[in-house]
C-alpha cells in the first residue's frame, strides 16, 4: 500500500509507525503539506480553532479514514458532507479518559471544599476557615456513561459515596449497576447532590441542561460539565447561579472561549477551567499508541477501532 497519511504530530516523534506509507506533518497551518487529494488517512489537528480541522476535507477525494484525537466529533461534523462515501470517522476513545476523569474529580473537590475561595484568601493573606461540604455520602449522577463516564466512576469509587446513578442515551446493565436512559433524567435529578455531564454533543444533548433540567436539581447541588459547552443553556445556568440555589464547575462553556466580560466570569458559585480536560502529559503517549495501532490496522486491512460512522451509510 502506498498512501499519504497526514499527522498532527511529527512522524519522527512517533515510534512504531508502519512502513509503506508516506507521512506528512500538518498541524493546522495555512499551507498544506501535500495535495489533499492524495491523502488516504487524515488525523485531524488537535485543540485548534473552529474550522481548522475541516478545511482540507473538501479536497480529500481519496481519503478513507478521518481520525480525531478528541473524544467528541462535533468539530469535524460540518465537513463530513464533503467526503466521498465509505470514509470511516474514528474518535479517540481510550486517549482522554484518564485526564478528563482526573479533572472531573478536581473540579468536584475544589468546588465542594471551596479551594477557589482559599486561593483568593491566600492572595489577601487571610486565614479563611469554616465548614465545607465533603464528597463522602453524596449522591452522584453521571449523565453520559461512555468510556469517560466509566473512568469518572472508577475515580469516584474510593470516596464513600452514598450512591452513583448512571444515564446514557439508552439503558443497559453493567457490572457496577444499571445505566438508565435519558428519559429517566427528570426522576433522577432531584436526588443528585452532584450532576456530572460527560455526554457527547448531539442534537439530542444540545441544550439538554435547560431551565427545566436545572429547576429539577436539588437546592445546593453542584453541576459539573466536562462534556461540551452547548450541552448547557448558559443563560438558564446563569439565572440559577445568580439565585444562589445551585453551584457549578465548567471545563467547557458556550460560547467558547468564554469572552472577557461575559457574565459567567462573575457568576457566584461558579468555577471555570479553560477546556483542559484532555491536554495533559497523559495525552501524547495515548494518542501515539492509538495512531500506531490504527495505522497498522489500516495497512493490514484489519477492522479499525472507534469507528463512529461511515459516510454514505444509512443514518450517517
Amino acid at each position: 500500500m502506498t498512501a499519504d497519511v497526514w499527522l498532527p504530530i511529527p512522524p519522527k516523534d512517533v515510534e512504531g509507525l508502519p512502513d509503506g506509507l508516506t507521512y506528512r506533518f500538518w498541524d493546522g497551518g495555512e499551507t498544506f503539506p501535500a495535495d489533499p487529494a492524495d491523502c488516504s488517512f487524515y488525523v485531524v489537528p488537535y485543540m485548534k480553532p473552529s474550522g481548522v480541522g475541516v478545511r482540507p476535507l473538501a479536497r480529500m477525494t481519496s481519503v478513507q479514514v478521518v481520525q480525531t484525537l478528541s473524544a467528541g466529533i462535533d468539530h469535524v461534523e460540518p465537513g463530513l458532507g464533503h467526503l466521498p462515501p465509505g470514509v470511516r470517522l474514528c474518535n479517540a476513545r481510550g486517549v482522554h479518559e484518564a485526564s478528563t476523569a482526573e479533572l472531573t474529580l478536581t473540579l468536584i473537590l475544589a468546588s465542594l471544599r471551596g479551594i477557589a475561595d482559599f486561593v483568593r484568601a491566600q492572595d489577601r493573606g487571610e486565614w479563611l476557615s469554616g465548614f465545607r461540604p465533603a464528597l463522602a455520602d453524596k449522591n452522584v449522577l453521571i449523565v453520559g456513561y461512555g468510556s469517560i463516564g466509566e473512568a469518572i466512576e472508577d475515580r469516584l469509587t474510593p470516596f464513600e459515596l452514598a450512591r452513583v446513578a448512571r444515564v446514557a442515551r439508552s439503558g443497559r446493565t453493567t457490572a457496577r449497576g444499571p445505566v438508565q436512559p435519558l428519559t429517566d433524567l427528570p426522576a433522577l435529578l432531584p436526588d443528585a447532590d452532584v450532576v456530572i455531564l460527560s455526554t457527547p454533543l448531539t442534537e439530542t444533548t444540545r441544550g439538554l441542561v435547560d431551565a427545566e433540567f436545572l429547576a429539577r436539581m436539588k437546592d445546593g447541588a453542584l453541576l459539573v460539565n466536562v462534556a461540551r459547552g452547548p450541552v448547557v443553556d448558559s443563560k438558564a445556568l446563569l439565572t440559577e447561579l445568580e439565585s444562589g440555589r445551585i453551584t457549578a464547575a465548567l471545563d467547557v462553556t458556550d460560547p467558547e472561549p468564554l469572552p472577557s466580560g461575559h457574565p459567567l466570569w462573575q457568576a457566584p458559585g461558579l468555577l471555570i477551567s479553560p477546556h483542559v480536560g484532555g491536554p495533559t502529559s497523559a495525552f501524547l503517549p495515548r494518542a501515539k499508541r492509538l495512531l500506531v495501532d490504527q495505522l497498522h490496522r489500516f495497512v493490514n486491512q484489519e477492522p479499525l477501532r472507534n469507528v463512529i460512522l461511515t459516510t454514505g451509510a444509512k443514518g450517517a
